[in-house]
């Protein structure tokens, strides 16, 4: 899918430049390229937005952006990367693992600003955090290296908890660290956890098909970008299963999910605008450090753990970001 925003925010100085003064200087084309789908990314794509706002940038006036969406088809992005490198785009946003690697095989001169959860530089991304020395910079959320704290969670909404199901993405470049962090501390602590794959819609339902069967005593959901187009599909299976379940991003609880601990997508984002803005205006990405979170938000569904018949520790309660009520 691709889209063409023209965002026009016309000021008394804007409406009053001569047209042919600004057909001789044409706007620097922004190509955006997500792994996820437009409707679910709505609010994310205006916190981008909002960050090249900062930098100084209005989409429509100052810059154009071009927009793909591989909608969970990881297998269109490659295609769609090659589109904007035909194109001449000024920059390329490339949010999820998988279009971010597809934008970095596609050209190695266009800059790129990339938000991702797995380790860019041991990934290949960049060559190291503080100076990542190619085209590329941008946002780890560091979602792989939270299952520790995501298990921690499960356990105090289930202290008896022997079983957890863990939810991946076969086909997604973060599965292996995040199954990696799990599993160490699920034997840490001497659980059992019983990896279940899905990369289409009817992998989800066939996965949960499995999961019942199982009998789990919860559930965590990897934070592949491919769930958070099908999270509103999860959530209604685990409710049906009446199990608690930790997500990795706010947008899960937001829909209906209980609990979620990870970082603000919204906020990284808002990040990646603001990079993009200083590359257009002369910056280097090699010269850009890639950014890391420094908190990380606990939001809790209240009506979700009532209608699941679960109680929510007080001091769990007490340590959330955010309680929807």
């Amino acid at each position: 899918m691709k889209r063409r925003d023209f965002i026009t925010l016309l000021g008394g100085a804007t409406a009053a430049w001569p047209f042919a003064a600004r057909a001789q200087q044409p706007m620097p084309v922004i190509g955006f390229l997500s792994s996820l789908s437009e409707p679910q990314t709505t609010h994310l794509f205006m916190a981008l937005v909002r960050g090249l706002g900062e930098a100084g940038l209005v989409a429509g006036q100052s810059i154009t952006i071009d927009r793909h969406f591989a909608e969970g088809q990881y297998d269109r992005l490659p295609a769609f990367a090659d589109e904007f490198v035909r194109q001449r785009v000024s920059l390329i946003i490339a949010a999820g693992p998988p279009a971010a690697l597809a934008a970095k095989a596609a050209t190695q001169t266009i800059p790129i600003v990339f938000i991702v959860g797995f380790d860019p530089v041991a990934d290949g991304l960049v060559a190291s955090f503080s100076r990542p020395g190619g085209n590329a910079t941008g946002i780890f959320l560091v979602t792989a290296l939270v299952g520790q704290k995501r298990l921690e969670i499960l356990r105090e909404l289930n202290p008896k908890a022997s079983a957890v199901a863990l939810l991946v993405n076969p086909v997604s470049p973060d599965s292996p660290p995040e199954i990696k962090d799990v599993e160490a501390a699920a034997q840490a602590n001497r659980i059992s956890i019983k990896h279940f794959n899905a990369s289409t819609p009817a992998e989800i339902d066939a996965a949960f098909t499995s999961i019942t069967a199982q009998r789990p005593d919860g559930l965590l959901c990897g934070s592949d970008p491919f769930f958070v187009v099908r999270r509103e599909q999860i959530i209604t299976h685990v409710a049906h299963l009446k199990i608690p379940a930790v997500y990795p991003f706010r947008e899960f609880p937001a829909s209906g999910g209980l609990i979620s601990y990870g970082t603000s997508l919204p906020g990284a984002y808002r990040q990646a605008g603001i990079y993009a803005g200083r590359i257009l205006k002369g910056s280097k990405p090699a010269d850009l450090p890639v950014l890391q979170p420094t908190t990380f938000e606990m939001v809790l569904n209240l009506r979700t753990a009532q209608a699941l018949d679960i109680d929510v520790p007080a001091t769990l309660h007490a340590r959330t970001d955010e309680v929807i009520e």
